[in-house]
Parts: structure tokens; C-alpha cells; sequence
């Protein structure tokens, strides 16, 4: 396993670590017995950052983490987020009160003193322009209950705004070879500024394993299904903003992308790994099979200049112009 420092903060984690939204719920059903087994098998390998947030099955994800780190506490860092399990509109929800209980009850769920990295989850562009919030985090911090803080965004815009305050550290954000904006201006910049960038939906909710096709179907509680076109929250965080079907075209458009690196899905968090601006990819899984798969990413065929120079062509000419919704 390999290591990168979390922008300038006193974090070094695994650059190819885990998100916990599957293992919560909204992606179809779960199992709790694989999933701690997951977890094991990623601590093996040497994995030392997990991702999670209080609504992942509405802190189930978090209680997992709790017994899959017992022990660990030290050497095992976590982050969590706040705010989507009240109304993210509301500039109550970001208040110092708020947000003290939301990272309490997060914290007893983890069975932690202390939270590694608290961020902001995908609030809205008012509420940070406000900026409110982030005394609220500063209290946190100076109280000991989080050793840092960060913003995941949903949109480049977002988070320029957050690098425009001092103590953001980190950002997290939708970066894969369908979501290639990031690349810019938001990550040469916090690059520039020290500030610590992990990078959500890697796969593209899966179409970029190369396993859907057109006739793919999931199940009602999975937010492939439910928020195909946006209905619960921003189009982006299901299949990078596309269309499914497009989606499914233009993945096997990038079947090439295997050749030399095992299969798809290792292939593209290989794409990811080889920006340095990038501090960490968290890739979702539900099974031991897909922690082991992920993981040897990491020794996949690095991409030449040309392969790189044809991903960024295809991402203008044949992505960009189907995604939808803010990014």
C-alpha cells in the first residue's frame, strides 16, 4: 500500500481507501457480515482511511466502521459528514448547536473521542457563501472533537469558494474519466493551497466497471433506480450525471481501457491514481471480492501520454456533452 499526505494536514492515508455509502444502504441490499469482512480484508492490505457520513443508513454505516475498528482507533483514520439528515436549506441546520450534535451522535456511533476529518455534506452554495458553519467547525476543532474539517461539493464552483477559507483541508469531490472538470482549475489550486483532495464515485456508480448494459436493472431502494434522473438529490451523484444508457455506451467505448490492466474497473481508478493532486480515491464495495479487486489498482500499467491525450478527448467530444445537473 501506498500513502499520500491529506494535503498539509498531520494525515497520511492510503491513496486508494474506501467510502461506506453501500455498505449503509441506497445501493441495494446489504449485508452486514460481508461488509465487516470487507472491511477486515481492506485493513489487511493496509488501508487506513474509511469515508462515511451520519445518513448512511441512517448511521449504519458509522456503527460498522465502529466494530470493524475496534482496537484501531489510532491507527485506522475516519471521516464522516453532517447536515443531509436535516434540512439542508435550513441555516439552523448549520448552527454551532447542530452541528455539535451531529458530530456527537456521530462520534458515539464510532465509539470515538475524536473524528479525523468532519465535512460538510454537498450543502448548498448560500450556506457556504454564509460561512456560519465553518465557526461552528472552528469550535469543534478547538474543543478536540475533530482534528480537521473539510467540504464535499457537488460542483467546481462550490469548491473555489471553499479554498477560499483558510482552515478547509480537505475537499472531496466527483472525479472520475466521465467527470474530468476538476482538472481545470479546482485541483491545480488546492494543490496549490495544501489542501487535501479525496475523490467520491471513482466508478461512476458502476458503468465505469464495464459490467451494465442497457438492460441493467436495480433494485427500488438503490439510488441507481431511484435517482436516475435527479429526483432525491443532484443528478451527478448517480452514473456522473449521465443518462443511463449513454452511460452504458460510451463505457464500452472505453472497454480499451482494460487492455494491460486487468479489467475496467481497475483501470479507472488507475486513471485517478496518476494525478498527484489527488490525496485519496474512495471507491464504494459491498463484498470482500470488491476490496480485493480495487485494490490492485494500484499495480495496474501506468497510462502513456497518448492514452492520456484520447481520455481527455473523448471525456470534451463525447462525454461533456450529455452530463447534467450542476458540476
Amino acid at each position: 500500500m501506498r500513502y499520500r499526505q491529506l494535503g498539509n494536514t498531520d494525515l497520511n492515508v492510503s491513496e486508494l481507501s474506501f467510502g461506506t455509502w453501500a455498505i449503509g444502504g441506497a445501493w441495494g441490499e446489504t449485508n452486514d457480515k460481508e461488509a465487516l469482512k470487507g472491511l477486515e480484508r481492506a485493513m489487511e492490505e493496509g488501508v487506513n482511511f474509511f469515508d462515511t457520513a451520519d445518513v448512511y443508513g441512517d448511521g449504519h454505516s458509522e456503527e460498522l466502521l465502529a466494530k470493524a475498528t475496534k482496537g484501531k482507533e489510532d491507527q485506522i483514520h475516519i471521516a464522516s459528514k453532517f447536515c443531509r439528515a436535516g434540512n439542508i436549506h435550513d441555516p439552523a441546520t448549520y448552527s454551532e448547536e447542530s452541528v455539535t450534535t451531529y458530530c456527537e451522535n456521530t462520534l458515539k456511533r464510532l465509539g470515538r473521542e475524536r473524528l479525523d476529518l468532519y465535512q460538510i455534506h454537498c450543502p448548498p452554495i448560500d450556506i457556504l457563501k454564509d460561512g456560519k458553519v465553518f465557526h461552528a467547525l472552528d469550535k469543534l476543532q478547538q474543543q478536540g472533537k475533530i482534528r480537521h474539517y473539510g467540504v464535499s461539493v457537488e460542483t467546481v464552483e462550490e469548491g473555489l469558494l471553499c479554498l477560499e477559507n483558510p482552515n478547509v483541508r480537505a475537499l472531496q469531490v466527483i472525479f472520475n474519466i466521465f467527470r474530468q472538470k476538476p482538472l481545470e482549475q479546482l485541483l491545480p489550486q488546492a494543490k496549490e493551497q495544501g489542501v487535501g483532495i479525496l475523490t467520491r464515485l471513482p466508478l461512476a456508480s458502476g458503468l465505469l466497471t464495464g459490467k451494465f448494459t442497457k438492460a441493467s436493472s436495480f433494485a427500488e431502494d438503490d439510488h441507481r433506480s431511484f435517482n436516475r434522473e435527479g429526483e432525491m438529490f443532484n443528478v451527478g451523484e448517480t452514473f456522473a450525471g449521465l443518462p443511463f444508457e449513454k452511460g452504458v455506451e460510451l463505457s464500452e467505448d472505453l472497454n480499451w481501457i482494460a487492455n494491460g490492466r486487468g479489467n475496467m474497473t481497475r483501470a479507472a481508478l488507475k486513471w485517478i491514481l496518476e494525478h498527484d493532486e489527488v490525496s485519496c480515491v474512495i471507491p464504494g464495495f459491498k463484498s470482500v471480492k470488491q476490496v480485493e479487486d480495487n485494490l490492485q489498482a494500484q499495480q495496474s500499467a501506468d497510462y502513456s501520454e497518448d492514452e492520456k491525450n484520447r481520455l481527455r478527448s473523448f471525456y470534451t467530444e463525447n462525454v461533456l456533452p450529455h452530463i447534467r445537473g450542476a458540476y
